[in-house]
């Protein structure tokens, strides 16, 4: 699994967004309401940063302290993944809670979604599986902090994604983590 650090230096604006104190959310509560663990550099990602919203384009979804159940009960309700697994447009994928579901982590503005395919077992093995909004499928085997890396420093190409993707000096911005 690769660090935090190691995604900072590929997107050094993200850290004006760090939280150095940690966020504290509550993974107990997340993770029962959700079935299953999370790797742990979602975590670690998690911990230090709000939601982050990469180049006006690409979204990291982060539970928020205190909204950890709103955060699962969204992750096992896609209805967008469940509505494309009944038409037949998964490429043998299963949305979670099904053994080996996929689990969104991020989104982009154009359509494009991020998953984890929850097999094997253990999360920190889960590999990081991309619908683009043309529905091409693609599936990359790092985590999602090594997948952020790779694609903002330009080792990992994911098919089907804008010419401009990624921009050449990405700008981060962070979304409150205020509940309202």
């Amino acid at each position: 699994m690769l660090r935090i650090e190691e995604l900072e230096a590929a997107l050094p604006s993200m850290t004006r967004w760090r939280v150095t104190a940690g966020r504290s959310v509550d993974w107990a509560a997340l993770e029962a309401g959700l079935g299953t663990a999370l790797p742990s550099d979602f975590r670690s990602l998690a911990e230090a940063y709000p939601v982050l919203v990469i180049d006006d384009f690409l979204m990291v979804s982060v539970p928020r302290p205190g909204a950890e159940a709103s955060w699962a009960s969204e992750s096992r309700e896609d209805e967008i993944l469940q509505d494309l697994y009944e038409m037949g447009d998964t490429e043998d994928y299963v949305p979670y809670p099904q053994p080996g579901g996929l689990l969104r982590w991020a989104d982009s503005h154009s359509g494009d979604s991020l998953y984890w395919r929850t097999s094997p077992s253990d999360p920190d093995a889960w590999p990081v599986v991309v619908r683009g909004d043309n529905g091409d499928w693609s599936e990359f085997p790092v985590g999602a902090v090594e997948f952020l890396a790779g694609v903002y420093r330009r080792t990992i190409h994911v098919p089907g994604m804008p010419r401009d993707f990624p921009s050449d000096f990405p700008q981060v911005s962070g979304l409150s983590d205020r509940i309202d």
